[in-house]
């Protein structure tokens, strides 16, 4: 089996460690990769986000799993556009993986902790702001120091 796997972090370096032990893979390949990734797989030159690049790539080497790591190429329909060509893809297509959460801040988070009533614990008085100032102006009267992101 040949195996791509997009993206070049500690992610992606997880991920080629874990799959390059299976006995079922062939060869390994990491877009666009890291130093970490190289010792484990061949890393190509090409950008996550490149989504031709990487999918003429999938169709060239005829690989047969790709894993997409990062969130960017998702959102640019990565996954939709390698199904396209016949290829097994593990990673969200781009309908789902540009859907914002509630769970993806932490106001939401504490949004959805308060309405199914997980933990007594969360404060009420959630504030979000785009601005420093607002968010010191809120939070210094009542003695709490304001999360920083």
């Amino acid at each position: 089996m040949k195996v791509l796997v997009v993206g070049s972090g500690g992610r992606e370096h997880a991920l080629c460690w874990k799959i390059a032990q299976s006995p079922l893979v062939k060869k390994l390949y990491c877009a666009p990769g890291n130093p970490g990734t190289a010792a484990l797989a061949d890393n190509v030159p090409i950008a996550a986000e490149d989504v031709a690049g990487l999918v003429q790539f999938a169709q060239q080497e005829r690989i047969d799993l790709c894993v997409v790591g990062p969130e960017a190429p998702l959102c640019l329909g990565l996954v939709d556009e390698l199904q396209k060509v016949g290829r097994l893809c593990f990673g969200l297509p781009r309908s789902k993986a540009a859907r914002p959460t509630p769970a993806s801040c932490a106001a939401g988070t504490a949004s959805l902790v308060r309405r199914f009533g997980a933990s007594r614990t969360c404060s009420r008085r959630v504030r979000s702001s785009t601005t420093g100032n607002l968010a010191r102006s809120w939070s210094k009267p009542r003695g709490w120091p304001p999360a920083r992101a």
